[in-house]
């Protein structure tokens, strides 16, 4: 779906290196318990990273990759050139895979990972994605148009001021959200707020002074991020997801899940606690693996990233 989440997605700054690193690279990959021959879904294919090192362990295994990001798939035969086994092509949402695996006579699955992060590269592709630079309001991952899906102008320019507040609140923690919703409404009353600079704008004002003071990031950043996820429908995504793809695993197969902000994470963990009380997993992270202090040096991004992993039973 998207690969690397930071502070500064949707927002504050742009990283002075937009290089992308695949978190978590190693504690990911060995999680899965690879073997040769094995069939890997890797669900969130972003730059990679994770799948080139997939693709070591498995030699002519299967390996599916899959992404919302057209952009992101385009390279990836030039990513995996080295690669001897087969590789099928999930274009879409890592919870909709079925059938891309019953085209392919995939049946089950040895091992997924899903890094629920996305691309420093997403920054460039003009879609709103950052308040950086002055561009139209779209914040799809697929890259579809206003006459194809919801876009971020049609959350901001059509959705109650109850439903923006909510999912301001909701999905990103924002204390100001009333107040920020109201604004929007207020706006857009008299014109539609069309680009990352008028939304950037209406935040502002809304936000008191006092409320801007002692912020660490944006003013903007936690509302960017509330719509870029309702825009997605990146938790509901992960609350189908996870038990489709544990349905899909063998006896002892395994799923491992790299989150970047705590209600991605607490989703993971709720989720992972139901299936285990219905017998179907058993969690093998008692704590979620984090980033070590030599990581996170160089890669400053790993920060928040947490690691959640589970076998089929």
């Amino acid at each position: 779906m998207r690969t690397q989440q930071t502070s500064q997605s949707s927002g504050d700054s742009v990283p002075a290196s937009t290089e992308h690193v695949s978190v978590l690279l190693q504690e990911a990959v060995s999680s899965l318990n690879l073997h040769e021959g094995a069939v890997v879904f890797d669900g969130t294919f972003g730059s990679g990273g994770h799948s080139r090192e997939i693709a070591k362990q498995i030699g002519q295994g299967v390996l599916i990759i899959g992404d919302l990001d057209p952009k992101a798939l385009k390279d990836a035969k030039n990513i995996l050139k080295n690669f001897v086994g087969k590789l099928i092509v999930h274009k879409g949402n890592f919870a909709d895979v079925d059938k891309t695996l019953i085209e392919h006579s995939v049946e089950k699955l040895d091992a997924v990972l899903l890094d629920l992060g996305w691309r420093v590269e997403q920054l460039s592709y003009n879609r709103g994605f950052s308040f950086q630079n002055n561009e139209p309001l779209n914040m799809r991952y697929d890259g579809k148009t206003r006459l194809e899906a919801l876009t971020a102008y049609d959350v901001v320019n059509s959705w109650s001021e109850e439903t923006l507040s909510e999912i301001i609140y909701n999905f990103s923690g924002e204390r100001f959200a009333k107040r920020i919703a109201k604004a929007i409404v207020q706006e857009r009353e008299k014109h539609p707020i069309e680009t990352t600079f008028d939304l950037l704008e209406v935040i502002k004002k809304a936000i008191p002074g006092s409320g801007r003071a002692y912020r660490k990031i944006h003013p903007a950043t936690k509302t960017f991020q509330a719509i870029r996820i309702a825009v997605n429908d990146e938790f509901g995504s992960i609350e189908r997801g996870i038990p489709r793809l544990v349905d899909l695993l063998k006896k002892g197969g395994r799923i491992a899940i790299i989150t970047f902000h705590s209600t991605e994470d607490r989703i993971v963990k709720n989720i992972f606690k139901t299936l285990q009380k219905k017998e179907e997993i058993e969690i093998l992270t008692k704590k979620p693996i984090t980033a070590s202090e030599e990581e996170i040096k160089t890669n400053p991004r790993s920060r928040s990233a947490k690691l959640r992993v589970a076998i089929k039973k």
